[in-house]
C-alpha cells in the first residue's frame, strides 16, 4: 500500500475547489460540504497516489481505510471461489471505496483494484465512523452513494449477462469516460477482457466493430473515444438507464 504523501487542513482562496496541502479536492462528495463538516472531515484526510493495480480493499479482509477517489478509477471486482473475477461496478471522482462501512460492516465482499492511475483522499475506518454522526451531509450522500452504487451493480449483471460484447464495451468505455473526463483510456484488451468477463478474442473483435465504424481508435494500450454520441448510440440500453436513474435519484433527494 502506498504512502500517503500530504496530511490534513483543507485551504480555499474562495476561488476553485479547496485544497488539502496544495491538492485540489476533486471528489465530488467532499465538495461543497457545509463548513463545520469540511473543518472535521479534511482535517482527517491524507492524499493518496494510486498506481495502476493497487489494491485498495480485499474481498473478505477486515476495511482499515476509507477512499474518496480525486482523480483516476477504481474497479470493483467480484471474485470466485476458483480466483477469478468480474467487474460489478467502476468508482471515479464521483465515488468513495469503503461503503460497507456505511451500513456497519467491517469487511469487504469485494476487491477494490486501481485500473487507472490517479489519486485518492484516505481517511481511517474507525475514524470515519465516529466523524460520520457529526456530518449529517457526507453521510446522507454516502448513504446515497451505497444505492447508486448497487444499482449500477445490478445493471452491469444484467448487461454481461445479455448484451453483445461490442455493447457492453461501448457501454464501459463511456463509464470510464464520465469519471476520468478523457476521451483516451488507457488500457489493454487483455485488462478489457477481464473486465467483462469474457475471452480476449471476443474483445478484440468488439474493439475491432467499433473502430471501424470510427467511433474508436486503439494503439499500444490507449483506447481514444473519436465519436462518443456514435459510442452512446452503440452502447446497450444499461448506459442510459443507469444514467437515467442517477439522474432521477439525484433530482429526488435535492
Amino acid at each position: 500500500m502506498p504512502t500517503p504523501i500530504y496530511r490534513n487542513r483543507p485551504k480555499t482562496d474562495g476561488h476553485g475547489p479547496p485544497t488539502i496541502d496544495g491538492s485540489p479536492v476533486h471528489n465530488e462528495l467532499l465538495l461543497n460540504l457545509p463548513a463545520k463538516e469540511c473543518a472535521a472531515i479534511f482535517s482527517k484526510l491524507a492524499f493518496l497516489p494510486n498506481r495502476t493495480h493497487d489494491v485498495l480493499h480485499e474481498a473478505g479482509e477486515p476495511i482499515l481505510f476509507a477512499y474518496f477517489i480525486n482523480s483516476g478509477l477504481a474497479s470493483v471486482l467480484s471474485v470466485l471461489a476458483d480466483g477469478k473475477s468480474v467487474e460489478v461496478g467502476l468508482t471515479g471522482k464521483e465515488g468513495f471505496v469503503g461503503l460497507p462501512l456505511i451500513v456497519g460492516l467491517k469487511s469487504s465482499p469485494t476487491r477494490v483494484v486501481i485500473q487507472i492511475e490517479g489519486s485518492a483522499f484516505r481517511i481511517s475506518a474507525a475514524v470515519l465512523i465516529q466523524l460520520l454522526g457529526q456530518c449529517s451531509t457526507l453521510e446522507k450522500r454516502l448513504q446515497r452513494y451505497v444505492q447508486l452504487l448497487a444499482m449500477q451493480a445490478t445493471q452491469v449483471a444484467a448487461c454481461n449477462r445479455v448484451h453483445e460484447v461490442d455493447e457492453r464495451l461501448a457501454r464501459w468505455l463511456l463509464m470510464s469516460q464520465d469519471r476520468i473526463g478523457s476521451s483516451s483510456v488507457p488500457l489493454t484488451q487483455e485488462f478489457l477482457a477481464h473486465m467483462l468477463g469474457t475471452r480476449r478474442s471476443s474483445v478484440t473483435v468488439a474493439a475491432g466493430v467499433l473502430q471501424k465504424a470510427g467511433l474508436i481508435t486503439y494503439k499500444r494500450g490507449h483506447v481514444k473515444i473519436e465519436d462518443r454520441a456514435g459510442l452512446v448510440d452503440a452502447a446497450c440500453e444499461c448506459y442510459d438507464s443507469m444514467l437515467r436513474q442517477a439522474s432521477y435519484w439525484q433530482t429526488e433527494l435535492e
